[in-house]
């Protein structure tokens, strides 16, 4: 299931770290490399860096927004060493190498790893299903991309390998993607601002804690089309009632 995984960095700086990464993701059996908006690719040292992975630097898939990136995704779980002013659900490396592993037989999954210096954003964050914290020292708790990507990708191949064969997840309707939850949320926004329940100029990071909330539950097509079923009817009910 290792072909579904992907893994995406993002504003990446330094052609080398790109592929680094190649290499410690080919080594661990993972060839979905996507690339956000990278200061400098396709360039000399990256290949370099790569040394027999090139051909996953060969075969990356090259975007200018993140949601090109995971926009037909299912799961989707963020790098993040820094605690947040809202709290989001947190796993650890092998418990997010489970958790991705079990998922990938039902879809793609991208695994997120922010620019070098400062990381993910929070924009990228609150796209995410749950974020994932690879424990450090705490004198020295810096660790550079490739190196994340290593410890990351070494648990997914050893999830993949101790499963031996992964079973699909049983269940009626598939896993929303992220563009259908972003559908769903610029909706409920819309309807929540008409009724006056949210003040865009005041927002109180509503949102952020709603995204957290149905991140969670991990929203599947039919409920997604529920809710957006029951936001429509709020939202034709305040225009009769207006009218």
């Amino acid at each position: 299931m290792l072909n579904t995984i992907r893994i995406v960095l993002l504003n990446t700086s330094h052609p080398g770290n790109i592929g680094s990464v190649a290499r410690a993701m080919k080594t661990m059996g993972l060839t979905q490399l996507y690339l956000v908006a990278p200061k400098q690719f396709p360039h000399p040292k990256a290949m370099e860096m790569a040394a027999n992975a090139r051909d996953v630097l060969t075969n990356a898939i090259v975007v200018s927004e993140l949601e090109q990136a995971i926009a037909d995704c299912h799961l989707v779980i963020g790098t993040s060493a820094r605690s947040r002013t809202i709290p989001w659900p947190m796993l650890s490396p092998r418990q997010c190498a489970e958790k991705v592993v079990q998922e990938s037989a039902a879809g793609h999954v991208a695994i997120l790893f922010g620019q070098e210096q400062s990381g993910l954003t929070n924009e990228a964050l609150h796209s995410c299903h749950f974020h994932v914290q690879i424990p450090s020292h705490p004198e020295y708790s810096s660790l550079n991309l490739a190196a994340a990507v290593q410890v990351i990708t070494y648990e997914l191949y050893n999830a993949e390998t101790v499963e031996n064969e992964t079973t699909s997840m049983e269940w009626d309707y598939p896993l929303a993607t992220v563009r259908e939850l972003e559908g769903f949320y610029q909706h409920l926004q819309q309807v929540l601002v008409e009724l006056d329940f949210l003040n865009p100029k005041v927002p109180r990071q509503l949102m952020t804690r709603l995204r957290r909330l149905f991140n969670r539950t991990r929203l599947d097509v039919m409920e997604i089309n529920i809710l957006r079923g029951i936001v429509g009817a709020i939202e034709i009910k305040r225009v009769k009632n207006e009218n």
